[in-house]
């Protein structure tokens, strides 16, 4: 009798939850990088360079930013950093984003949390896990290129100031600003999957199993990305930490404290919403792109895989 309870009970469910985790993760890795990287070919990088421009020349406006961009290469100025730095973190941090967050998202599911929660917790974990995996280097890196034409040297290659930063500071100076940069991913991703699934929620109504229509998924994502730029602090203090602006009361050794403190000492508080508006353009198409474009994909794949296994 207790052998017949036993048996049924743990081993079903076990087996199907790890059927289900090898099946998925690997359609996600490839999802999330080859949606990212199209986000990040189209509208992404132009939206990268002007924030990026803004939050280290706070000084500047939207407008100046873009004729300072244009002088710095024409249309080819809005893409610096592109290839290969852009690439190749949106080939490895969108895959590691979906993987990450799916898993958790599924995993809080099991333990019974809400869909709400499951997103959040799924999107702090892959922000995380973006941080620590794939976005040190590569987003060192691309600042370099937007900032290094202040350096006393413009000419040097970023390879060339990538050795000499190794050289001086080793693998830690090459992560230069990965603890803000860790905050804002995991703030970013948290926020806007669970501020999109929050919308979702509140465009349903009481019909909760109501499928959203294709406008209506568009709609939270956008939200998702707009609301989450509620941390653009974070994203000041990471620029300014890995900057390569030359200036003559710039603490030389910077880490989250002292460059807020340095931040809010030359410009205020608003100094610290700085880039804010092409961010808020960024974080909107970004959103849409994985959230609305993964999910699309994802249901395309298990409709795929539904429809294989019935016939």
């Amino acid at each position: 009798m207790s052998k017949a309870i036993e048996t049924p009970a743990p081993s079903s469910p076990l087996a199907q939850q790890e059927i289900e985790k090898k099946t998925f993760s690997w359609s996600n890795i490839l999802v999330g990088a080859v949606i990212q990287t199209f986000e990040v070919s189209t509208l992404g990088q132009p939206f990268e360079v002007v924030k990026t421009h803004m939050a280290a020349n706070r000084a500047d406006s939207i407008a100046t930013s873009l004729k300072k961009t244009y002088a710095r290469g024409g249309i080819s100025g809005f893409y610096q950093g592109l290839i290969p730095w852009a690439w190749i973190e949106a080939s490895t941090k969108g895959g590691v984003l979906l993987f990450t967050s799916s898993e958790i998202d599924y995993r809080a599911r099991v333990a019974g949390f809400s869909n709400v929660w499951a997103g959040l917790f799924g999107g702090v974990g892959g922000g995380v896990a973006q941080a620590y995996t794939t976005m040190g280097f590569c987003t060192f890196m691309k600042t370099v290129e937007v900032t290094r034409h202040k350096a006393a040297d413009a000419s040097l290659s970023t390879w060339r100031i990538a050795y000499d930063v190794f050289q001086r500071e080793g693998i830690r100076g090459l992560n230069r600003g990965v603890s803000a940069v860790a905050l804002r991913q995991m703030t970013n991703w948290g926020s806007r999957f669970g501020i999109s699934r929050v919308t979702e929620s509140m465009i349903r109504g009481k019909d909760t199993t109501r499928k959203l229509t294709n406008m209506e998924r568009l709609a939270s994502s956008a939200i998702g990305g707009a609301l989450a730029c509620w941390n653009q602090p974070l994203e000041v203090i990471r620029v300014e930490m890995q900057s390569q602006t030359k200036v003559a009361d710039r603490p030389e050794k910077l880490n989250l404290f002292s460059t807020a403190r340095y931040i809010y000492q030359k410009n205020g508080f608003l100094g610290f919403y700085r880039g804010v508006t092409p961010r808020i353009g960024l974080s909107v198409y970004l959103t849409v792109c994985m959230v609305f474009g993964g999910d699309s994909v994802k249901a395309y794949f298990n409709q795929s895989k539904t429809t294989k296994a019935q016939q």
